[in-house]
């Protein structure tokens, strides 16, 4: 005989307190998390990129001018600073209209700094008109493992398309070699589609050998060793000491939300069997 569903459904409220706090401490979580992934982020795509400038390709950052070099800079640090506020916007969706103005006015504020060097980076902005995916319903932890899940996915992407967009400024600038293919650009795992071989080397850089067809050469093997900016969550995080106290503390808060989805969803089925067991006695005729 089930428990009578009165007492079911006061474990159920007390579980979606219990949630209501753990959602509430999660969000405090991603909030220091993504504010320390912001300042990493633009640090490292600035170590990356003095990497590939000084070390990948040193010849050709000395053919540009002083100016060229600064508008450089100055355009890198840029995409790094709307990077970092792009992760913010995403985490309070309430905010995202007044952000959006903000963005378009700074992504017009980077374009103007050279034509000839910096590209669009509009790329690098995901629709925050989607970002009410990302407000949970805080005492259903389903929705709010999706909410987090998709957050993760936010940060992902950026990353790809913060190196995307900081490869296509590197070459339109003149270091990054113009006939690097696009998959190589995008930063993606495109190694296997590009034939490529991924060699070691300095954290959030792509080391390849790939095989580019020669049309005048055809008879050489084309093999041809390539750099270009990737960064990398894992990587991101291991360079960071605070980033790496804020991700073990949003793991610590996941433990205790899985633990308490699951009584949860126990104490849900519990009621379904309760309120059935009811309907059968009350249908029951002799």
């Amino acid at each position: 005989m089930a428990r009578a569903i009165e007492r079911i459904e006061q474990d159920i409220a007390a579980l979606q307190e219990a949630i209501r706090a753990i959602a509430t401490e999660l969000q405090s979580a991603y909030a220091s998390y993504l504010n320390s992934l912001g300042l990493a982020v633009r640090k490292q795509l600035i170590l990356a990129s003095y990497h590939l400038c000084t070390q990948g390709y040193p010849e050709n950052f000395l053919h540009l001018s002083l100016n060229q070099r600064q508008q450089l800079q100055q355009a890198i640090r840029k995409l790094g600073q709307l990077a970092a506020e792009q992760l913010l916007i995403y985490l309070t969706s309430e905010e995202s209209a007044e952000d959006e103005v903000d963005e378009e006015d700074e992504i017009d504020e980077v374009d103007e700094v050279d034509e000839e060097v910096t590209p669009s980076s509009s790329s690098l902005f995901l629709n925050t008109s989607n970002s009410q995916y990302l407000t949970a319903n805080t005492s259903d932890p389903i929705e709010l493992a999706k909410w987090q899940q998709k957050l993760e996915e936010v940060a992902q992407e950026i990353l790809k398309k913060l190196s995307h967009d900081a490869n296509l400024l590197l070459q339109k600038a003149g270091v990054l070699p113009k006939k690097l293919p696009e998959p190589i650009l995008a930063a993606a795992a495109a190694a296997s589609e590009a034939s490529a071989e991924v060699m070691p080397g300095p954290p959030n850089l792509l080391n390849l050998v790939i095989e580019i067809e020669n049309e005048q050469q055809s008879e050489n093997s084309g093999l041809t060793q390539i750099m270009a900016i990737n960064l990398r969550l894992g990587e991101i995080e291991f360079a960071d000491v605070t980033l790496s106290s804020d991700r073990k503390r949003i793991r610590s808060i996941l433990v205790q939300l899985n633990k308490l989805g699951r009584e949860y969803k126990k104490r849900y089925k519990e009621k379904a069997i309760a309120e059935a067991e009811a309907a059968w006695r009350a249908s029951w005729f002799e």
